[in-house]
């Protein structure tokens, strides 16, 4: 089996995990969580990319720098899931697997976060279940590569 590359794209803010309102986004930080995907991921032969930034526009240029480099992409965009069309657009047109994370449930948070630019783009979808959320977004991916 060939071993396959996916990116992981962390948006604004998920640097603060651990220390960031733990009662909705759980006490593990970014580095507890990178280290869950990159052991789900070496279950399955596939490696990541794991990347986290404050910048919409660094997040728009790994995506578009994505495609024929990585298997699929890994997003939780975090606040630019309910604002930025430009992420959705890059995204749209990269022709990579998306896979939509969160760690909370946005549908169950305040009304601003119930829409989500990124969904429309995505063919996995895994929020709520706080780190567990990327596993399981990795599994899924997997099963689709």
């Amino acid at each position: 089996m060939t071993t396959k590359t996916i990116l992981i794209i962390n948006g604004p803010n998920l640097n603060m995990l651990g220390t960031r309102e733990p009662e909705i986004y759980g006490s593990q930080t970014l580095h507890d969580i990178e280290n869950l995907c990159r052991e789900t991921a070496g279950a399955h032969d596939i490696t990541i990319d794991f990347r986290q930034s404050n910048h919409e526009g660094e997040i728009i240029d790994w995506i578009q720098k994505a495609g024929g480099k990585y298997a699929a992409i890994g997003i939780n965009a975090a606040g630019y899931t309910h604002t930025s069309v430009a992420i959705h657009d890059a995204l749209k047109l990269c022709g990579l697997p998306i896979a939509e994370i969160h760690l909370s449930e946005p549908k169950e948070r305040e009304e601003f976060r119930h829409f989500s630019y990124i969904a429309p783009v995505a063919k996995i979808h895994v929020s709520g279940k706080g780190a567990a959320s990327y596993s399981e977004a990795i599994e899924k991916l997997a099963e689709l590569l």
